[in-house]
């Protein structure tokens, strides 16, 4: 009877640690592939990252500081083809989107008045009707121009 709760215990402790095992790795991806597309931009400091499959979305919101030029960058782990981002006022009017640009990983902007921002990232369904979706990790990245 011990050594069923023992096994117990351990499975849901091990069940519970591997999200965060997960997450850790794509911050570490974050960290060592996505933040080197933000140069000559400096990096804001802060890693959002998440693993996403097929068919996915995800939204982040951010404020941005009248005058300042920035860089947003977006990047997924090989495993998924393609990666469509939207910036979008707080009024969900598109301000840009990557799908009219051949799915650009990043864009330079420069705002005028400070605002919050909602940036959304979707994972296009590629894989074949059989095959099984993908997932992995998709990172969204700020840089800040500095002269």
């Amino acid at each position: 009877m011990r050594s069923s709760i023992y096994i117990l215990v351990s499975a849901v402790v091990l069940f519970l640690a591997l999200p965060s095992s997960s997450n850790a790795q794509c911050k570490n991806f974050a960290k060592k592939i996505c933040r080197l597309e933000l140069s000559p931009y400096v990096h804001d400091g802060n890693y959002n990252a998440a693993i996403l499959t097929e068919g996915e979305d995800a939204e982040l919101f951010k404020t941005f500081y009248a005058g300042q030029q920035y860089r947003i960058s977006v990047c997924g782990s090989e495993t998924l083809n393609k990666i469509e981002f939207m910036v979008m006022d707080v009024d969900r009017k598109v301000l840009y989107t990557n799908a009219k640009n051949n799915f650009a990983t990043s864009w330079d902007f420069k705002v005028e008045n400070t605002q919050q921002l909602i940036i959304l990232v979707k994972v296009p369904v590629t894989s074949g009707k059989n095959e099984e979706l993908k997932s992995g990790c998709v990172a969204i990245m700020f840089g800040l121009k500095t002269d």
